[in-house]
């Protein structure tokens, strides 16, 4: 196969190499593109390649546009528009690899260079982590290597000496690069909107749909890094609040502040910390959401430059616009804190509300509770205090794969299947507690996390996303309480916790070396939060403290504007002082015959570039007789200086002196 391939010609090897590049730069959108797209690029490029192989002519340009017709129509058909990211990423891939099919000239194979160029930047619309940069890297030197290549157009040069090319030119282009990324103003993002959808997987969502999910499949994804500053809080107190679920309508939980179910009433938002803060720094994931998740309970807006932040009135921060990138705040966050109204207020009358007709035999428990002369005048600790029992000696489970609810959810947690994860467990532990009259609502979040040993970072990983519940209790507010923790202690606690499988590699490392395994995923995790703090977070705000660092005491735009010229202009006099230096050390004996050669013109001799000094020494000779005998004894000299081996600085014959004849010459006008 190998003997195969040398002995092509050039130009079926070259478009073989071409067509090897394009796929490597398309394989990482197969999970973003439309199946269709991705069989039917595939397919062109196979053909092409075969087409390249055999020596074969190329298709009919009628061909070309009824494929382009079906793919324009395909893409219509799946997008509903020929507009938009997604959209205009199939096309482009389409377009690309249909060109591949009319490849003839060095014109088309430049047209698929900067269309490969263009796609290969379409991937970061999906993904900027460290491993897409490292693959499209890889196959930015794929197209310089292919487009050097194309400039060498004589004989079949070996495409490793093209690869060296290619990687000199993007070795003397990452300076340039460099200062761009540092100093070129920061804009909004152009990428980095991932997709919402988080139907069965773990996650979190605006609304929580209870028993709809069969199962749950744990996904590993990292939500957010933190880094403690001092003492780490014990795990059992690392919940970071998000959206805040109060409106039911037996199936499906909604927040309160939701233009659907708008609260009646304004309940008293009074936040009281107690106790010294945690201070700390959050490094977000992109959530298409306007969330910001702090640990309970921060009173001051986190820090997080470019966004306007609020909180809500129970308890959760939002900011001006969704996240679509990789943000960084600073917050402070009080562990010990009370919230909500201490008296009863009519706003609190939401919290008890539950849709009739469901969950009857929930509701007639409830009544039992009430009944039991314990419970008649008990305050809401006892009754907490008897639903936490209940999960903790009747049997329940928490579990990932509970099967499809029916209609009552709460009923069939309580009396039938007994088994859930947390968002069946807090949500029946709600009903149960509002069917006794007790304001309750649900708090979604992430709680827990590990340590990665590698860079000190605490991890929170979607799996690590929760549902827990609040219970209003007079002259205190509202009060968590985490049913879950009755169920599945190790789920809140630093036991052991569910986790996500794994694939092939990381179950034989598993089976190998489970030490080694966990060592390894800290340390790529590590790697992958150094290049979210250092390149993908290297916001606007670091670009003014690069400038406090280089002298500027308050910098501004205008100064980031002086420093990026200065170093222009640095950088432009730096390539006129190398080309003048390199002028200077040019061959000094060309530049001397080269300077008699323009003199001898301007008298009618005619030569060349290739003309000697003995050449010229005769026509010199045979045009002006005896008033050109000096010329013709220096350009003897100068010959003899050049290639004699009896000639230099002993013989008398030196550059130097030549040109100082040079000057007191007479040449002929």
């Amino acid at each position: 196969m190998l003997a195969r391939l040398q002995s092509l010609p050039r130009d079926s090897r070259d478009t073989l190499f071409l067509l090897a590049v394009i796929a490597w730069v398309l394989l990482p959108q197969v999970s973003h593109l439309p199946w269709w797209c991705s069989a039917l690029a595939a397919a062109m490029l196979l053909f092409r390649g075969k087409l390249a192989f055999g020596n074969q002519p190329l298709p009919n340009k009628w061909w070309l546009l009824v494929l382009l017709a079906v793919a324009v129509g395909a893409t219509l058909l799946t997008h509903k528009t020929l507009l938009g990211r997604d959209a205009g990423v199939t096309l482009i891939v389409i377009l690309l690899a249909l060109k591949t099919l009319e490849l003839r000239a060095r014109r088309d194979a430049f047209v698929v260079f900067f269309l490969g160029f263009f796609t290969m930047l379409t991937n970061f619309f999906y993904s900027q982590s460290l491993l897409t940069a490292f693959s499209m890297l890889l196959g930015l030197l794929g197209l310089l290597t292919a487009l050097v290549n194309a400039h060498m157009p004589v004989g079949k040069p070996p495409l490793l000496q093209a690869a060296k090319t290619a990687g000199w030119m993007a070795l003397l282009g990452a300076p340039v690069m460099v200062v761009l990324f540092l100093l070129f103003p920061r804009l909004a993002p152009l990428w980095g909107t991932p997709s919402d959808a988080m139907t069965g997987r773990s996650g979190l969502s605006a609304t929580m749909q209870v028993g709809t999910i069969a199962s749950l499949a744990l996904d590993d994804s990292i939500a957010m890094r933190i880094a403690f500053e001092g003492r780490l809080p014990p795990q059992r107190e690392l919940y970071f609040r998000g959206p805040v679920l109060s409106s039911f309508d037996g199936r499906e939980w909604r927040s309160s502040s939701s233009s659907l179910f708008p609260a009646r009433f304004k309940l008293a938002d009074k936040l009281k910390v107690e106790g010294p803060p945690v201070s700390y720094q959050v490094t977000l994931e992109p959530t298409s959401r306007p969330w910001l998740f702090v640990m309970e309970a921060a009173g001051e807006s986190p820090v997080l430059p470019g966004y306007q932040t609020r909180m809500s009135s129970e308890l959760q921060w939002l900011t001006d616009r969704p996240i679509t990138d990789i943000v960084r705040y600073q917050v402070q966050s009080h562990p010990v804190f009370r919230h909500g109204p201490d008296k009863q207020e009519i706003g609190l009358q939401e919290f008890v509300e539950l849709p009739p007709g469901f969950n009857p035999r929930t509701l007639a428990l409830a009544a039992e509770i009430r009944r039991d002369p314990r419970y008649a005048q008990a305050g809401t600790q006892a009754l907490v205090q008897v639903a936490m029992d209940k999960l903790r000696t009747g049997g329940y489970t928490y579990t990932l794969e509970p099967g499809v609810y029916g209609a009552n959810t709460a009923d069939e947690f309580w009396f039938d299947r007994k088994e859930g994860f947390c968002e069946h467990i807090a949500s029946a532990f709600v009903v149960l507690m509002r069917a006794m009259d007790v304001p309750a609502r649900i708090v979604t979040g992430y709680q827990g996390g590990e340590l990665n040993s590698v860079d000190g970072f605490w991890v929170l990983r979607q799996s690590d996303a929760h549902a827990w519940t609040e219970v209003w209790q007079a002259g205190v507010g509202w009060v968590r309480v985490d049913p879950t923790s009755a169920v599945s202690p190790g789920r809140t606690g630093a036991f052991q916790r569910l986790t996500a499988p794994q694939g092939v590699v990381g179950q034989a490392l598993g089976n190998l070396s489970p030490a080694l395994s966990v060592q390894l995923r800290a340390a790529w995790e590590a790697v992958n939060n150094r290049w979210n703090q250092w390149v993908l977070n290297y916001t606007q705000g670091k670009q003014l403290d690069l400038l406090k660092k280089i002298g500027f005491e308050s910098p501004s735009w205008e100064d980031l504007s002086y420093v990026l010229i200065a170093i222009v202009v640095l950088v432009s006099a730096a390539g006129a002082a190398w080309a003048w230096w390199e002028r200077v050390q040019h061959d000094p004996w060309l530049r001397l015959l080269g300077h008699a050669r323009r003199q001898l013109s301007r008298a009618g001799l005619t030569s060349s570039a290739a003309s000697t000094p003995r050449q010229l020494a005769l026509q010199v000779l045979a045009q002006q007789g005896k008033q050109g005998q000096a010329i013709h004894d220096w350009l003897m000299q100068l010959e003899a200086q050049r290639y004699s081996t009896s000639a230099g600085p002993a013989s008398g014959i030196d550059l130097a002196r030549l040109k100082k004849q040079y000057a007191c010459l007479r040449w002929p006008v």
